[in-house]
């Protein structure tokens, strides 16, 4: 395997002209590891060396530690802000009288600004240090949340939460190096699963917290909340943190450009994923996936790509090093990583739909039926950690958790029924997110241990960037799937019940059971319920009918007497019965509509999957070293 030099630096031509050489390194040698990128550069250019004291001797314990806690508390304030907003999003919309087809923006620009920006602070933090970009992630995050907290309008919300996915973006990227940063890559595993964790933990603290703080303060300090949070991680990441800046890259200069070419492509990409659906499944405020507005917003994308990929062939300092992708580790690593993305968020997207309208759970405590696949996730992730630290390798354990995963999305596609009850469903959310949590930690130490400690921020912020593409992509292209296949489940199963009964009584009771969409079809990002929606009520339809026929029966006594009146009546209640027997058939059809529905997803998960194992297969082993990385430092 030759690792190709950063671009950009003196004698990089030379560096690149001698990689293509077969070379031995010292720590092939030694047998411990793939070719360090450090010896390859002090063999070949002459003004650099690499003798830099390893990690464990330049930085003391209090140090890794404090480090550590700021660095974890800065991602615990990114991931916990997406959960508790979610909780609060009802009274939000209810307050600032939200529009249901404006209310998925405020987790849209949040995403879209998030998205756009991983790049830009990973480069950053290669050429300022970690230390510098968590400060500025954090105080971008805090005015976010502040502004958040005072908005008085929709607009000004939405903006808001768009400043809030600029400063996340950078602690997502800058959090997951520093791990690279202060440990070798055969500790790596055990330290990403702790931070792997922590979306973990966000996803069960932050419907708690947000339902509590709303409940108990108001919406306006699930934003608020989050400034004393931050003011902490900022105490500990300026006194204590070192600042951990890759030395060999003085000098460096942000790729505008480029940055600006990387915003035309993401963003119209990342909007018209999100405004995009089905024709048998339209909603307020997107367009069909053929129109002209989607399809402009595809091909300004596909244009803006290509201009960004011109350009970091020329830029001095690319924000993603087009010669990281020659590295087959890295390619594979992040094509992998990319399409597990694509069922990460949307394994986990369609359950509380299906926990509400199939199980028969209260819809406020929906987001918590995932707690138990969020446990199983949070045990992979840390399991997997500490398993590739001990073993030193992670395909292995990369080929069985899709293995394992795919056997999960096969219960979960091919076992649901409309009578699955929550224990049975629990144990299958426990075995999808046993084999989703080991991709969180695996994949990003693979890539780290790939690239040169110089490029550690660029390959991180890479690894991110690639998955919450993919997670997007999941949820819009499963979410099509999704809803054709309840709308299309729903509608043939809803006239089938209803057949043979009066108009205005088929017209009533087909309006009612397609309230129990949720809003699946009407407003949610990517086939995300929307607030407005209702779960279907059975009892309560059948209250509303038998009012509707009571009063036929009194207009009816009104102007009708003896045989007519008598022949009315009967009419009426033989119709009643039939009404409130096509209710709890309507109940059971919209019962196997969802759960249809959500076999779909993961029957098409499974395929997913499988290409994501093909990807992985493809991938080399590179042995982790346990000696921490020697670095390129200029004499």
């Amino acid at each position: 395997m030759t690792v190709p030099p950063p671009g950009g630096q003196p004698g990089s031509r030379s560096v690149a002209k001698s990689l293509r050489r077969p070379q031995v390194s010292r720590g092939q040698r030694e047998g411990v590891g793939p070719p360090d990128m450090a010896d390859t550069i002090a063999d070949t250019a002459p003004g650099l060396r690499a003798d830099a004291a390893p990690a464990s001797e330049r930085f003391s314990r209090s140090q890794k530690a404090f480090t550590l806690a700021g660095a974890l508390l800065g991602l615990l304030l990114a991931a916990l802000d997406q959960t508790i907003v979610a909780t609060a999003g009802p009274s939000i919309q209810v307050d600032l009288r939200i529009a249901p087809e404006h209310y998925p923006w405020l987790t849209t620009a949040y995403l879209v600004a998030s998205t756009m920006m991983v790049p830009v602070w990973g480069k950053l933090s290669d050429l300022l240090g970690r230390r510098a970009v968590l400060v500025a992630g954090i105080a971008v995050f805090l005015t976010g949340s502040f502004l958040c907290g005072a908005a008085r309008s929709t607009l000004v919300l939405i903006l808001c939460r768009a400043v809030q996915g600029l400063g996340s973006a950078a602690l997502f990227t800058g959090s997951l190096a520093v791990v690279a940063d202060l440990f070798p890559p055969r500790d790596r595993g055990k330290y990403q699963g702790l931070f792997g964790a922590v979306f973990g933990l966000s996803s069960v603290i932050g419907p708690l917290a947000g339902g509590f703080i709303t409940d108990a303060l108001g919406w306006h300090w699930v934003f608020f909340i989050n400034l004393p949070v931050g003011a902490l991680a900022l105490a500990l990441i300026l006194l204590r943190m070192p600042p951990l800046k890759p030395e060999g890259l003085h000098g460096g200069r942000l790729d505008i450009p480029g940055a600006v070419a990387l915003a035309l492509a993401v963003v119209p990409l990342l909007l018209a994923l999100s405004l995009g659906h089905g024709a048998s499944a339209p909603r307020a405020g997107g367009f069909a996936w053929g129109s002209a507005p989607i399809l402009g917003l595809f091909a300004l994308s596909a244009v803006a790509g290509g201009l960004f990929i011109w350009r970091e062939r020329r830029a001095k300092e690319p924000l993603l090093d087009p010669s990281l992708f020659r590295l087959r580790a890295f390619s594979a690593g992040n094509a992998a990583v990319f399409t597990i993305g694509a069922v990460f968020l949307a394994s986990v997207t369609f359950l509380p739909l299906f926990m509400v309208n199939v199980v028969g759970l209260s819809a406020t405590h929906s987001g918590l039926t995932l707690t138990p696949l969020t446990l199983g996730v949070v045990a992979g992730n840390v399991l997997s950690g500490q398993l590739v630290s001990r073993l030193g390798r992670y395909k292995t354990l990369m080929v069985g958790s899709l293995l394992f995963l795919m056997v999960g999305f096969a219960i979960m596609a091919f076992t649901l029924t409309p009578d699955s009850s929550q224990a049975e469903v629990t144990v299958k959310m426990v075995l999808v997110g046993l084999g989703l949590g080991p991709s969180i930690p695996l994949y990003t130490v693979a890539v780290q241990n790939a690239v040169p400690p110089q490029r550690i921020g660029v390959a991180t912020s890479a690894t991110t960037f690639f998955r919450q593409l993919g997670m997007t992509v999941g949820v819009a292209l499963l979410g099509t799937v999704f809803a054709g296949t309840l709308g299309r489940e729903l509608t043939t199963r809803t006239e089938r019940a209803t057949q043979g009964l009066p108009q205005d009584v088929r017209q009533e009771l087909q309006a009612s059971s397609s309230g129990g969409l949720g809003g699946v079809l009407g407003g949610g990002q990517g086939g995300e319920a929307a607030p407005s929606g209702s779960p279907f009520h059975p009892e309560q339809v059948k209250a509303k009918l038998r009012q509707g026929f009571a009063e036929e029966r009194r207009q009816a006594s009104q102007v009708l007497q003896g045989t007519a009146e008598a022949r009315a009546h009967a009419k009426l209640d033989a119709n009643e019965a039939r009404a409130l027997s096509t209710v709890d058939q309507l109940e059971r059809a919209l019962k196997e509509s969802f759960t249809r529905a959500t076999m779909a997803v993961y029957r098409f998960a499974i395929f997913v999957a499988l290409a994501a194992l093909f990807v992985t297969l493809l991938l080399p082993e590179m042995p982790l070293r346990r000696g921490a990385p020697r670095q390129a430092v200029v004499e």
